[in-house]
């Protein structure tokens, strides 16, 4: 309602299940249609126009429902992480694994995404084919872990972000990002993230014992992703 008031009407805010453009209304399908990405060979652009998957975004900011996984095969068989290492479809994978690779999907050639991802991802054996998929269509800027008291009281799952960008070679279709074997990767960990265990705000205090206000005369919350902003600013 706030776009509406103090814009012109067109906040370009869509609801659908981003996982299955299948089922997307008409009129998702008429504001997304300019943003489809074009493709030389006709068949493959004319199967992209009918079908939505591929999409020319610079940038995708996103923190994917992690709870429960997704079942219907007609989602399922869209994805290729949807695949066993023999070629067979399972018959679950969780949704935050599906929209890795729907997002990747969203981006164009060298286009930039940050996206929120359980702790395990980044550990876990069984997780090696999802890791695979991500550095073989982008490459890993950045990894920040988040405190585990970050998403409290709504969540209390171990999170970092993922900041990821899509591998380009031809300067015609989107920034340059060469695809190279090697490459440094930036990594910060917040320990403090402005809340305490039960997910309450913790507001920094000043010298004088007083809490610190910004110069709007709101209380300013403790945290130190500011820092590691600055940090990777200066990387």
């Amino acid at each position: 309602m706030l776009g509406l008031i103090a814009g012109d009407g067109r906040t370009n805010v869509y609801r659908a299940n981003a996982l299955d453009p299948r089922s997307w209304s008409d009129e998702v399908k008429v504001g997304f249609k300019d943003r489809l990405r074009h493709f030389a060979d006709p068949a493959r652009d004319k199967w992209n126009r009918e079908n939505y998957r591929h999409f020319d975004f610079d940038v995708l900011l996103t923190n994917p429902p992690f709870a429960g996984n997704i079942k219907e095969s007609r989602i399922l068989h869209q994805f290729e992480l949807a695949k066993t290492e023999k070629g067979k479809w399972k018959k679950e994978v969780s949704r935050d694994v599906l929209f890795m690779e729907r997002n990747l999907e969203f981006l164009r050639p060298g286009g930039r995404m940050a996206i929120v991802l359980p702790q395990g991802r980044f550990n876990n054996v069984t997780d090696d084919a999802l890791r695979a998929f991500a550095g073989s269509h982008a490459r890993v800027v950045a990894v920040v872990s988040l405190h585990v008291n970050t998403f409290k009281p709504h969540a209390n799952i171990k999170t970092s972000i993922l900041f990821l960008q899509k591998w380009n070679d031809d300067a015609k279709t989107g920034p340059l990002c060469k695809k190279v074997d090697d490459y440094p990767i930036f990594f910060a960990r917040s320990e403090h993230p402005g809340k305490d265990n039960v997910g309450d705000y913790v507001h920094r205090i000043g010298e004088d014992n007083t809490p610190v206000l910004d110069e709007h005369g709101h209380l300013v919350v403790e945290h130190d992703l500011d820092d590691v902003a600055e940090a990777f600013a200066k990387w």
